[in-house]
């Protein structure tokens, strides 16, 4: 199976909605720009969040398995994805992309 990097790219951040919707919390998201982890046998990296794995795993895997050219074209890499973590109110955007 191919070895697979998640790096962090960028988060948004949507203030009117979370003033809107979210109730205030102290502690949300531990991740950040440019943190990288490396998925092996397509399983989820110590340290990454378990949020952002549930968005990215069935991509992370099937990379891993040496599939890709998702959604035929769509990146130009064919062996990545650029995927969003699922948090609506301050989202991380990931690059995975297979390694040697």
């Amino acid at each position: 199976m191919n070895k697979v990097r998640i790096t962090a790219i960028r988060q948004t951040v949507y203030e009117d909605l979370m003033a809107k919707y979210e109730n205030p919390i102290e502690h949300t998201c531990d991740v950040r720009e440019g943190q990288q982890w490396i998925s092996i046998d397509g399983q989820r990296p110590e340290g990454m969040c378990p949020s952002a794995w549930y968005s990215m795993r069935e991509f992370v895997e099937s990379l891993a398995r040496g599939e890709g050219n998702f959604y035929d074209g769509w990146m130009k890499n064919p062996m990545s994805a650029m995927i969003s973590c699922n948090d609506g109110f301050r989202p991380f955007s990931f690059y995975i992309e297979v390694i040697e």
